[in-house]
């Protein structure tokens, strides 16, 4: 098979479920001009995913943004320094639950069976390309280089949406539903410690989600803080550029061995965790916290097999300073001189870290408003993550927030404790991009529950036209 015959097969398939059936959601106006159903920001593998699912839903009047160009979306061309994929390739994602849209059809159409059988993970670029085809195959309306600036609610359940970048068709839009799909930092910000940050030149050093030159490290000498998989990912990347040494700095004692997902995938617990009580939910995740994820195998091997390679086990830094231009890193092991430091330790959540939720972020509920988690699984990093509904809606800490919250959803990594491994893994997104739809659709039905049903008790149109006797 070609991939010219899967598009036709995947134009059959979706013919075959009534794909692009007539919209059942009412038309808004607004003096301002055109108003969206639902606006999703990020063009991404979940944003692209919500909007196939809000069209197989017959929501029709919606628009993805995303602030990159065109074909770069999320992190697969840009900071993701793996290989491949981290997920077992076997398990599905944004294809929604059709065949001919997985990415093994995509894959088997250009290489064939064997090609399947031979790959052990999928290959970085090619999840990015699979991404670009679903997009161009299913006719996603979205729109590149569109950056959300900020939300304003308004009137009648309605959000302004203030946007900037040279692709953004006004300086803003309106829009009845807001979905913030926007990856695993869309929640809060990438995180780098004070100890760094206040004390050694930005010329110094890059967190792992920033565009690093490796050109001008060839030879030089690297440290990477951080023991989880991005670390390796970026070790081995560095290495693969040329420079000289990359040493990779974790506190623990011993590398992480257990990978949480895993079982999760196979337990039941990331499809069913909605159903979790709070306690049981939060348990969870600190549990998930504690062990981190570990770098695949495969990772690891590649990284580790450069002469240039050097692990530091039990070796958190202590102190950072620059003397003559380099960086000077302290452990509990020694002092160390390093000419680039890549910090590979994570994220902050919280939505009072987002610029564009700025005018409604002290109305939005948090887990620590909502829930006192026992002293030995407490955690403030997991209580300033938003308490969200089972739907990834916002819900209000107050009373003067339901309005201006109502129709805003957080489909990214903020909502992990809220809904589990869903947002912000692929392992999750089969089983959240249904609930969020769902959500979306539910709210949209609701909103126009009392013209809804007066159109239907007035219904009088009549479909029988039978007359008995026939002769009459």
């Amino acid at each position: 098979m070609s991939l010219e015959a899967l598009n036709k097969r995947v134009e059959q398939d979706l013919s075959y479920l009534a794909f692009g059936g007539p919209d059942w959601v009412r038309v808004t106006k607004h003096p301002e001009g055109h108003v969206y159903d639902a606006v999703i920001v990020g063009g991404g593998q979940s944003g692209l995913s919500t909007a196939f699912g809000l069209l197989r839903e017959r929501v029709s009047n919606i628009l993805v943004i995303d602030e990159n160009k065109e074909g770069l979306e999320g992190p697969w061309e840009t900071y993701a320094r793996m290989v491949t994929l981290r997920t077992p390739k076997h398990l599905t994602s944004v294809d929604l639950g059709i065949p001919s849209l997985t990415f093994r059809s995509w894959w088997e159409a250009q290489f064939g069976p064997e090609g399947w059988e031979q790959i052990d993970k999928i290959p970085k670029g090619d999840w990015m390309n699979y991404l670009r085809w679903y997009r161009h195959v299913l006719k996603l309306p979205v729109l590149n280089e569109v950056q959300l600036n900020l939300v304003e609610p308004i009137d009648r359940g309605i959000h302004r949406l203030h946007l900037g970048g040279n692709g953004a068709p006004s300086k803003s839009i309106l829009a009845r539903k807001v979905i913030l799909a926007t990856g695993i930092q869309g929640g809060g910000e990438w995180h780098v410690p004070p100890m760094i940050a206040d004390h050694i030149p930005k010329t110094l050093y890059a967190h792992t989600s920033e565009t690093i030159d490796f050109e001008t490290l060839k030879g030089k000498k690297v440290a990477i803080l951080g023991g989880g998989a991005s670390a390796f990912d970026n070790a081995n990347f560095a290495l693969t550029e040329g420079v000289g040494e990359a040493h990779v700095f974790v506190r623990r004692k011993e590398m992480p061995r257990i990978n949480p997902i895993r079982q999760m995938e196979a337990s039941g617990l990331i499809e069913r965790f909605p159903a979790l009580s709070d306690e049981d939910k939060y348990a969870a995740i600190a549990h998930f916290f504690k062990h981190n994820q570990p770098p695949t195998n495969d990772t690891f091997e590649r990284a580790s097999s450069w002469d240039g390679f050097h692990l530091h086990l039990g070796s958190p830094w202590l102190d950072v300073k620059e003397e003559n231009g380099k960086a000077i890193v302290t452990t509990p092991k020694g002092t160390f001189a390093f000419d680039f430091l890549i910090i590979s330790t994570g994220l902050l959540t919280d939505p009072a870290l987002r610029p564009e939720l700025q005018l409604v972020e002290q109305h939005i509920a948090r887990w620590g408003d909502e829930y006192e988690a026992p002293e030995e699984v407490a955690n403030p990093v997991l209580d300033a993550h938003p308490y969200l509904t089972s739907g990834f809606a916002f819900m209000s800490r107050d009373e003067n927030g339901s309005a201006p919250l109502h129709g805003l959803f957080a489909f990214n990594y903020s909502a992990l404790i809220s809904c589990g491994i869903s947002a912000s893994a692929l392992s999750g997104m089969k089983y959240g991009v249904p609930r969020l739809v769902t959500a979306i659709a539910d709210q949209l039905f609701q909103d126009d529950r009392d013209e809804i049903l007066k159109d239907f008790f007035e219904y009088d149109e009549k479909e029988f036209v039978g007359n008995w006797p026939l002769n009459v």
